[in-house]
């Protein structure tokens, strides 16, 4: 059964300013801090999500997170006309079900030097391995240490290993392509300092309430309200502009 979305319809938004109004026919929305809360997107979020989807609008994922790891927590990938995974290292299409990789596998001996040196918990991916603070440090200097053309990107406790050229800008640059997309109609969304990147490639960049400070200042916009409760608003601002 479809969501109803009746708070879109009764919720005062917040409006853009007036030279971007009007602008926008695509979300692209990181997932942990910003459409989720621990991990979850509760029921009016989503309801707001297919309400946009069914006016016409594309909603794009730009998640840090592994796509099997979000399937877990995340039931409504369909809604999403496609999913950028492991901070722009996977392009996911939930139509075709077909997975595309953006990077090379992780490089051969990072995981063991990693491990030798205590650092744990290590998640690894298709492309990217991911661990958590305090362990920065080490990693990137792991990285110099054995020569490797990598980036360290990070998700405020979160500690990301991902080739040289991909971050959440990248990934999204090449789900617009394949969607036919300009850059400058879509408005990104995101809570983190890896969503820097996605801001700037887009249009119009949104930050929520519970963001960053280094994002918020890096932002056109803030929503009022944090985490998916700021996606909501997003989404009504940008369905009442004219």
């Amino acid at each position: 059964m479809p969501l109803s979305t009746p708070s879109l319809a009764t919720m005062d938004f917040p409006q853009l300013p007036p030279a971007v109004q009007g602008r926008f026919s695509a979300i692209a929305t990181d997932y942990d801090g910003t459409l989720a809360t621990d991990g979850r997107v509760d029921r009016a979020t989503l309801a707001a999500l297919e309400g946009y989807r069914d006016r016409g609008g594309t909603l794009i994922m730009v998640t840090g997170r592994e796509l099997d790891e979000l399937f877990q927590v995340f039931p409504a990938a369909h809604l999403f006309a496609s999913i950028v995974a492991e901070n722009g290292a996977v392009l996911y299409n939930p139509q075709t079900l077909e997975r595309q990789l953006l990077g090379d596998p992780p490089p051969a001996g990072l995981i063991d030097r990693l491990e030798q040196q205590q650092v744990t918990p290590i998640s690894v991916g298709e492309v990217v391995v991911a661990t958590w603070q305090p362990h920065g440090e080490t990693v990137e200097a792991t990285l110099r240490d054995l020569n490797l053309s990598a980036r360290v990107i990070f998700n405020k406790r979160a500690v990301m290993v991902l080739p040289e050229g991909i971050d959440k800008a990248s990934g999204l640059q090449a789900a617009l392509r394949q969607l036919n997309i300009d850059p400058a109609t879509v408005a990104a969304i995101g809570d983190a300092e890896n969503d820097q990147d996605l801001l700037a490639v887009c249009g119009l960049g949104v930050a929520v309430a519970n963001a960053l400070d280094s994002l918020k200042a890096k932002a056109d916009y803030v929503t009022p309200g944090d985490r998916g409760q700021g996606v909501q608003e997003l989404i009504g601002t940008l369905l009442s502009s004219p």
